[in-house]
């Protein structure tokens, strides 16, 4: 008996099939095109030019932009911010949105209210909660200070002194990512089966943290993995708080990398020197990103 050939074909679409298929896809093309993909390509052009905002036309300059960078001391004060900022910010807003979430998940009452209240930073002006906490923080007037100084504790300027300028940004950075981490992790605690705790419990992890170490961690690595990525994204690209409480200073010691990029093309008007260190900018993004991916994906396991 000779073994037939069965052969699938796809069938064509029609013409007016394919026009819809078009038609629907447009306007999202569209959109990516002049939204996204045409910004990002004029940036990069922009970067190796001498084009100033205004100026009547540009020159080519190759790669001068980036050997300015090199030798640029307000860009390497920046970037050195923009990486003590991410150290701080990151761990502790996953950290703790990881022990906010657990905390709340252990509870039995008020998990809607909790996670409303810390979500809150999130859905809240930037510009808003900034102007508060430049009250708060504020020297004279500010309730930070004022109960430091009924304990018998004088407490610093915190936005106007360049030992504690950085680290209050930070704090306040802590205080905006920390509620959206929590609403995150909340939602990988609660795709975990619970019968898998109480296996773990009959094999003998009687003490909640050998569960956690069993059972929770491993299971919450894809959502670890996305936690991580978005908290460190959202941290690099800091600049409302800075612009809003700071602009940069006192002595440059705020000053991040994109605020450095709002300078010199707004205040400057040196777009092709800010398109330049706004590629240096998605370079570190994406190398973060690629990094943290290649280390974390290897731990991960998928359920």
């Amino acid at each position: 008996m000779s073994e037939a050939v069965l052969t699938r074909t796809t069938p064509r679409l029609s013409a007016g099939e394919a026009l819809a298929g078009w038609m629907l896809t447009a306007p999202a093309a569209i959109a990516f095109l002049l939204m996204l993909l045409a910004p990002t390509l004029a940036t990069i052009a922009l970067a190796f030019t001498d084009y100033e905002l205004g100026a009547p036309a540009l020159n080519w300059i190759g790669l001068e932009n980036f050997a300015e960078l090199l030798q640029d001391r307000g860009v390497a004060i920046a970037l050195r911010n923009t990486i003590l900022y991410v150290a701080i910010v990151a761990p502790a807003s996953v950290l703790g949105g990881l022990a906010l979430a657990l905390l709340i998940e252990a509870g039995t009452r008020g998990r809607a209210a909790f996670r409303a209240v810390f979500f809150l930073p999130v859905v809240s002006l930037p510009v808003a909660m900034a102007a508060a906490w430049q009250y708060l923080l504020h020297p004279t007037i500010g309730p930070l200070n004022a109960a430091l100084r009924a304990i018998g504790i004088a407490g610093p300027n915190w936005l106007s002194s360049s030992d504690t300028v950085l680290i209050s940004l930070a704090a306040i950075g802590v205080w905006e990512n920390i509620g959206f981490n929590l609403v995150l992790f909340l939602a990988g605690l609660t795709a975990i089966p619970r019968e898998l705790y109480a296996a773990a419990e009959v094999d003998g992890a009687s003490r909640a943290w050998d569960r956690f170490r069993l059972v929770t961690w491993p299971l919450l690595g894809p959502t670890t993995l996305f936690v991580v990525t978005i908290t460190m994204t959202r941290a690099v690209r800091v600049f409302d708080s800075v612009a809003v409480l700071t602009q940069g200073g006192p002595n440059k010691a705020s000053e991040v990398l994109l605020y450095a990029m709002y300078e010199e093309g707004f205040t400057y008007f040196r777009l092709g020197y800010s398109a330049a260190i706004t590629l240096v900018f998605l370079a570190i993004v994406l190398a973060l990103v690629w990094l943290q991916t290649r280390v974390m994906e290897r731990r991960i396991h998928y359920v």
